[in-house]
């Protein structure tokens, strides 16, 4: 998918954000990758706009997470409710490696645990073995 951007009398198509950093994410190591795919499927934090202004750099055709910035003040700078700042905590720790207390999976909620779950089997090279889903009994 693209978003279009309007010139003078021409429209040029801009890849959508979730595209632009997947293909930043494609020249990265592992960590990086693993990172930017989990905020992409979780979907609802990299939705927000202050989230987006601290996380990203974007110039309109390539953006990439700034995950020092990032990391350095998302804990002072956002509005967050318990789930959203467990998972940017499992998220960043991942993107940027760091210590992350793991009680903090009990305020993640099931959506998000699940796709945190899929985030550490893919990896430990498991993301195509192991199958994480919601439900009784599974996981």
């Amino acid at each position: 998918m693209t978003e279009s951007t309007q010139g003078s009398d021409l429209t040029i198509p801009v890849p959508l954000l979730t595209d632009r950093l997947a293909a930043w994410a494609s020249t990265r190591g592992a960590t990086e990758r693993v990172a930017i795919a989990a905020l992409i499927e979780e979907g609802d934090v990299l939705a927000r706009e202050d989230v987006r202004d601290l996380l990203v750099v974007d110039t309109g055709r390539a953006a990439h997470c700034d995950w020092p910035r990032f990391e350095a003040r998302y804990r002072n700078s956002l509005v967050l409710d318990a789930g959203e700042r467990a998972f940017l905590d499992f998220v960043v720790a991942v993107g940027f490696p760091r210590l992350v207390p793991l009680w903090q999976v009990e305020h993640l909620g099931e959506r998000r645990l699940v796709v945190v779950l899929r985030a550490l089997a893919a990896l430990a090279g498991a993301g195509d073995t192991v199958t994480v889903s919601v439900g009784a009994g599974s996981c």
